[in-house]
């Protein structure tokens, strides 16, 4: 139950799923984000209408902490989703949550210190706030969990299960988190004990730690016996606090796609089998699912056209992948005005330009140029002279 009026005011969901793209990597964090845009936003805020902040593999933790700040300033209930993985800075002795571009030495400026989401959290008013947590500890965080349990902010309801490191080149599913989604997408209304409880039952998570109700979140400001590994932890403040925004609405209709029509596995299996057609046809008739349940221009029908953008790829096809990647990088930017620094949107002109390169057609890759030379002077990208570099081979190509 929601104090202060709060029940009547639109609600705030944020998703964040992250994980480092290289060796590093312990979970698929990004794989949720597909089965979790399916949910209606209001289904997760618990709220009649709410507005769904999605955040998938971000890459600055500047980035990641504006977008949070503008979530945990709405007044209005707010349900946090947070799947990832939780890294240990050994020079500061910090833990953080990794990001896209997290390395081990590398931590301290690529991911998100836990203590930013605490304190920003830790400031809304109590029972306003719940957090659902799927999280993979690095070996050295696990460690650390064995003598104290992770701060968390006071005043929400926190769930979940924060897992050990899966083992040498394995990688953890987020299972529990999945679990959250199919319940949710079935439309089921719960509380959020009940929710916790039957994604666990669903999830059959072993060998975790579960943050629930039974245990309560370790008081931030707690004095830690000496010597304790937690007392060891440094906790550093947030950066000062800038001007709040958030991140463009998403609001899908009602309906949702039923659980048992979800593909992705099936398509995977056909793409490795090597049954490429059949693969592309069962995403584009989800497409279309997506299309006629939340609309053409929405971040579910996006999803499966960057799906047989990649399936594309993998068939060996780049002049195909190129333009379905351009037409996912065209919707994201001027359909739904994603940011030209957005992660996703510079990942789909990334995406693009890579499958131009490998394009042995001379005249469709000339046929392609111009409308990838013009996003990449809109999206330039982290790669430095991308732009230049692509304008070379175009010369090259021409005077060929």
């Amino acid at each position: 139950m929601q104090i202060d009026g709060a029940q009547e005011r639109p609600g705030t969901a944020l998703l964040l799923a992250a994980a480092p793209t290289g060796k590093g990597k312990l979970t698929e964090a990004s794989s949720v984000i597909p089965v979790l845009a399916a949910v209606p936003p209001a289904a997760l805020a618990g709220t009649a209408a709410a507005t769904l902040i999605e955040l998938a593999d971000p890459v600055d933790p500047q980035a990641v902490l504006t977008r949070l700040r503008g979530a945990a300033a709405t007044e209005g209930p707010l349900t946090v989703v947070l799947v990832g993985q939780l890294q240990l800075d050994c020079r500061q002795q910090g833990v953080h949550l990794a990001l896209a571009r997290t390395t081990p030495s590398t931590i301290r400026y690529t991911a998100l210190p836990w203590a930013w989401l605490v304190a920003e959290l830790q400031q809304r008013r109590p029972d306003t706030t719940t957090l659902y947590v799927d999280l993979v500890a690095a070996a050295e965080v696990w460690q650390l969990l064995d003598d104290e349990p992770l701060p968390l902010p006071g005043g929400a309801r926190t769930y979940g299960v924060i897992a050990p490191p899966p083992g040498r080149r394995r990688i953890a599913h987020p299972r529990y988190t999945h679990a959250l989604a199919q319940i949710l997408r079935t439309g089921q209304r719960s509380a959020p004990d009940q929710l916790h409880h039957e994604a666990l039952r669903r999830a059959a998570v072993k060998d975790a730690l579960v943050l629930g109700p039974e245990q309560p979140a370790a008081a931030v400001n707690a004095t830690l016996p000496p010597g304790s590994s937690a007392a060891r932890v440094q906790l550093p403040p947030p950066p000062p606090r800038a001007q709040r925004t958030v991140s463009p609405v998403y609001q899908p209709s009602a309906a949702v796609i039923p659980v048992e029509h979800d593909p992705h596995e099936q398509i995977a299996a056909l793409a490795k089998a090597g049954r490429h057609q059949e693969a592309v046809a069962m995403a584009a008739a989800a497409e279309q699912r997506a299309v006629q349940t939340f609309g053409a221009d929405t971040f579910a029908a996006l999803h499966w056209v960057e799906v047989r953008a990649h399936l594309a790829s993998v068939a060996q096809d780049p002049g195909q992948s190129c333009l379905l990647w351009l037409q996912a990088a065209q919707t994201r930017l001027d359909t739904l005005q994603q940011a030209p620094d957005a992660p996703d949107l510079e990942g789909a002109v990334d995406r693009a330009h890579h499958q131009w390169d490998r394009v042995r057609d001379a005249a469709y890759a000339r046929r392609l140029a111009p409308q990838l030379v013009a996003f990449r002077r809109r999206v330039p990208g982290r790669q430095r002279g991308a732009l230049q570099v692509l304008q070379k081979k175009l010369e090259r190509l021409q005077s060929a």
